[in-house]
């Protein structure tokens, strides 16, 4: 994802954490005009350079501490002016004399509005403004499997405000030349196209990490944050991101946030001056991680295999976060209060959730889930194996006795199953069958392991993984196959932007900054347009999206009727034992039964419709859902080769 670091380099960069004369980062006024709002004219301006989070509500359940950084401001007296109401129950020093953190009371009673905190040290007297709100009414519903979710990498998705592809603030620029630099796709670019969004069947979004990555290169995955209260500059400003979930709901789209707790960014700001010594896990020499996702429920590992997991670095730009330190994770917590209440954000989706410490971060979820009981937090536990990723979803019975208070989990072992399932075989030894549809049902086989069915997100691809058009050998009937599985299992179903068209770069092996594609139509001058209907059918003379228009309105058939399917967000199912390649399952409930055939073979088959008796039996005449015939069950229900059937019955 990053072109690594040197150790030598590391040293380097950290050596600089000690230096404490280095000048603080540029604060454009965009960036702190809610926090400093011109009417407080007697405020002494860069007295006190940050104070985080930069305002609260009143009325929260969530306790504030601040983070207040300024040189020299360790050695003050903290209190509050203004309503009352508002006091510091209690003041922490910090490793380095450059911090304070307040504990804050705020009693029920007290007033919104503009507060001052005064810091104190002999004679000197320093002042800064801090602003509670009034907390604005919202709907309580955040993204479940009623939902379809759209993946967006922003940075490729479409540039709407090409002013600010590079930025004086920001140190890498635009060149889309380069598969790993930026391209300058936005906020306003996915503001756009909303209507795309909505018009495929999508309910909600989910954009890769909007906040500021400030690296030198590769800075347009935004997975190395360099401040977590900060959209980056070059995507739009805190308030235009606010904006963007305002007019996402209005076309009726929740929006979910991408977050990183594990890891931040040498660019950080705070790597010029840590708070604590164990603010990250400063290892020397270094050391990287080891990936291991079975230590954290390992009764037999050892303590120093879990020290290198937990304590070394995801990669050697990446400072790995000590979320033991409860300031640390004090801070974590409240910011994902503070972005939830600022925007109005729907959801989270939490990047490499099992590298951090588990206890810390069953309490993030805890907390966070507290403030906001009906919020979904997704969290990314890469791994095949069923009962590894069953283990870190909320209530699972663990017998160690943990409680992530994660809602939602990934569900890898069926995304590698439906890859197995549809990939095209290269140069398979003469010993390996060819790719079967039985890879899915033995996965599904695996449903016991799981909590919360309806928690799962399930998904044929994302931004980490090699392009399924690519993977598929670019054969529509296979993405045909992959969007029904998608459409119609059990979970939370979500599409990586493109795959509905088969987006390929020519290499089934995962390369990041080539899969990761820009979305032809979202720059001015592109000659192909494919988030229009006419661009879609101008695009099938280029034999690059020759299937785009026809897979884009079989995609969008099936999502767009799955919106309204509660048969399919909260159905039983029920599945049988594939045969020839071939598989058929139903989801099913007291009203509604949904018939799915999947014949992966080469071959055209018939329906087996005796062999379902158990459950088709009595249910008369159904609709096939995609191309509206009405149809009888009978044994003679023909299905081409490399092909689907899907069928609604009313009961």
């Amino acid at each position: 994802m990053l072109k690594l670091m040197t150790v030598t380099a590391i040293s380097l960069a950290l050596g600089a954490v000690q230096q404490k004369d280095l000048p603080s980062q540029a604060v454009e006024p965009a960036y702190v005009e809610h926090v400093e709002p011109a009417y407080v004219e007697h405020v002494e301006p860069a007295t006190v350079e940050r104070v985080e989070p930069l305002s609260w509500w009143v009325g929260m359940k969530t306790e504030l501490q601040l983070l207040v950084k300024g040189s020299g401001i360790g050695a003050f007296q903290a209190s509050v002016e203004g309503t009352p109401g508002v006091y510091v129950k209690a003041v922490h020093k910090a490793d380095s004399p450059n911090y304070l953190f307040l504990d804050m009371h705020i009693d029920s009673s007290a007033k919104a509005g503009t507060y001052t905190l005064v810091f104190k040290n002999g004679t000197q007297t320093i002042r800064h403004p801090y602003k509670l709100e009034e907390r604005q009414a919202r709907t309580e519903k955040s993204f479940g499997p009623e939902d379809l979710i759209y993946l967006i990498m922003p940075d490729r998705f479409a540039d709407g405000d090409p002013s600010i592809d590079s930025t004086a603030f920001t140190k890498e620029g635009v060149n889309r030349k380069r598969p790993n630099s930026r391209h300058g796709g936005d906020l306003k670019g996915i503001m756009k196209h909303l209507d795309y969004i909505e018009n495929l069947g999508a309910t909600a979004i989910w954009c890769t990490p909007l906040l500021l990555d400030n690296d030198a290169k590769g800075s347009y995955h935004g997975y190395a944050c360099a401040d977590y209260y900060r959209i980056d500059p070059r995507y739009g400003s805190n308030e235009l991101y606010r904006q963007f979930v305002e007019k996402a709901h209005k076309k009726g789209l929740k929006v979910i946030m991408d977050v990183v707790t594990n890891h931040s960014s040498l660019e950080h700001w705070w790597m010029k001056d840590l708070p604590f010594k164990d603010w990250v896990h400063l290892n020397d020499p270094y050391i990287n991680s080891n990936h291991q996702m079975s230590l954290a429920m390992d009764p037999n590992a050892s303590k120093a295999d879990k020290a290198v997991m937990e304590e070394g670095w995801f990669v050697p730009s990446m400072p790995d976060m000590n979320l033991d330190n409860p300031f640390l994770l004090k801070y974590f917590q409240q910011w994902a209060v503070w972005w939830v209440e600022y925007s109005g954000l729907d959801g989270y989706r939490v990047d490499t959730w099992y590298y951090n410490e588990k206890i810390p971060m069953s309490a993030w979820a805890k907390a966070v889930t507290d403030e906001y009981p009906w919020l979904n937090i997704v969290g990314e536990n890469w791994n095949t194996n069923p009962d590894y990723v069953a283990y870190w979803q909320k209530d699972h019975p663990n017998k160690d006795g943990f409680n992530s208070f994660l809602p939602s989990i990934m569900d890898f072992p069926l995304q590698a199953a439906i890859t197995e399932a549809f990939q095209v075989q290269r140069k398979e030894p003469r010993w390996q069958k060819r790719a079967d549809i039985a890879a899915v049902y033995n996965a599904l086989s695996h449903d016991f392991q799981y909590t919360d069915l309806s928690h799962m997100l399930i998904f044929l691809s994302n931004h980490d993984c090699a392009r399924i058009g690519d993977l598929f050998g670019r054969d529509p009937r296979r993405m045909k196959m992959a969007f029904t599985l998608l459409a119609t299992l059990r979970g939370i179903p979500q599409l990586f932007y493109g795959d509905e068209m088969m987006f390929s770069t020519g290499n089934p092996q995962r390369e990041d900054g080539r899969l990761r594609l820009d979305f032809p139509g979202g720059w001015e001058g592109d000659i192909v347009n494919l988030f229009t209907e006419k661009g879609r059918k101008a695009a099938m003379k280029d034999s690059t999206y020759s299937h785009a228009k026809e897979l884009h309105d079989y995609a969008r058939t099936l999502f767009r009727w799955r919106k309204d399917k509660e048969v399919i967000h909260s159905g039983k199912t029920l599945h049988f034992i594939p045969e020839n390649n071939t598989y058929g399952y139903f989801r099913y409930n007291d009203g509604d039964v949904v018939f799915v055939f999947i014949n992966n073979s080469e071959e055209p088959c018939n329906v087996p419709w005796t062999r379902f008796k158990e459950i088709s039996e009595g249910l008369g005449k159904g609709r096939n859902v995609i191309t509206g015939e009405s149809m009888e069950i009978s044994d003679k229900t023909a299905v081409g080769p490399m092909s689907s059937l899907v069928v609604e019955f009313k009961r």
